[in-house]
C-alpha cells in the first residue's frame, strides 16, 4: 500500500494513525484531538493536521460541525451499506480477475492461500496484513480496471479492514473462509469468470452476515 516514492514524516504519521484505527488502538467513534497526538507521536499539529485530512478520504475519519474530527462509527447500518457496495465492486474485481490475471499472478495468489492455510488453525483469528499479503487486495490488482482498483483501494478498503479486523477474523468463520478462498482462487485458476464473481459476491455476503452478528452482540 506505499508507493516507492521516501516516506515523509507525514506519510509515516499517517500510516501509523490508519493502522491504529483499522485494528482498533483508536476507537471507533472516538474524537482525535490535535494536540494530543501531536504530543503522541512527537510531531507539530501541522503533521497530523495532514494525517487527519487524509484519513477523511479514505473513510476513516469524518469532520463535524462544532465537533471536529472524529473516527468513523461502526455500525451495522454502515456495514450493511458498505457491503452491498464491496459486493457488486469485488464481484466485478474477481469476474476480470479470472479474465486478466496472468499465469504467475495466479500462481502467487494460490500460494499465498498456502502460507495462510499453513500458519492460521481453525478457531484462530485469520488476520491479513494490508497490500499484497491480503487476498482481497491482490484479486483487486489482478482485475487490471485502474477505475476499479481506485474505487477499492483507495476508496474503501481500508474502512471495509476495519469491519473486517475488528468483527469478522475470528471464530469459527475462520475455516468458512478460507474454503470461500480458496474456491474462489480455483475459479480463477480456471478462468471462469462468471463463477468468480458469484463466489466473490456471495463470500462477501457471508463475512457481512458474520460481522452483522458480531456487532449486534457488541
Amino acid at each position: 500500500m506505499i508507493s516507492d516514492q521516501p516516506i515523509t514524516s507525514s506519510d509515516k504519521i499517517f500510516y501509523l494513525l490508519r493502522n491504529a484505527i483499522v485494528e482498533g488502538s483508536i476507537k471507533h467513534g472516538s474524537k482525535l484531538n490535535e494536540a494530543e497526538l501531536s504530543t503522541t507521536y512527537e510531531v507539530s499539529r501541522a503533521v497530523i493536521r495532514e494525517a487527519i485530512n487524509r484519513l477523511v478520504t479514505c473513510h476513516l475519519v469524518e469532520r463535524k460541525a462544532n465537533v471536529g474530527a472524529r473516527v468513523v462509527e461502526l455500525s451495522e447500518h454502515g456495514l450493511i451499506e458498505l457491503y452491498q457496495v464491496r459486493e457488486s465492486l469485488e464481484g466485478m474485481a474477481a469476474r476480470l480477475a479470472a479474465q486478466n490475471m496472468t499465469q504467475q499472478e495466479i500462481a502467487d495468489l494460490n500460494q499465498l492461500l498456502e502460507s495462510h492455510f499453513a500458519t492460521v488453525k481453525p478457531g484462530e483469528s485469520y488476520y491479513q496484513e494490508a497490500g499484497d499479503v491480503d487476498f482481497h487486495y491482490r484479486i483487486i490488482l489482478g482485475s487490471k480496471n485502474q477505475q476499479l482498483i481506485t474505487i477499492l483501494v483507495e476508496g474503501i478498503y481500508h474502512l471495509v479492514r476495519m469491519y473486517r479486523v475488528q468483527f469478522g477474523m475470528a471464530g469459527p468463520r475462520v475455516t468458512t473462509a478460507f474454503d470461500e478462498h480458496k474456491y474462489i482462487a480455483m475459479a480463477i485458476k480456471n478462468r471462469d469468470a462468471e463463477l468468480a464473481e458469484m463466489l466473490m459476491r456471495r463470500h462477501i455476503t457471508y463475512s457481512k452476515n458474520n460481522i452483522a452478528d458480531k456487532l449486534s452482540q457488541s
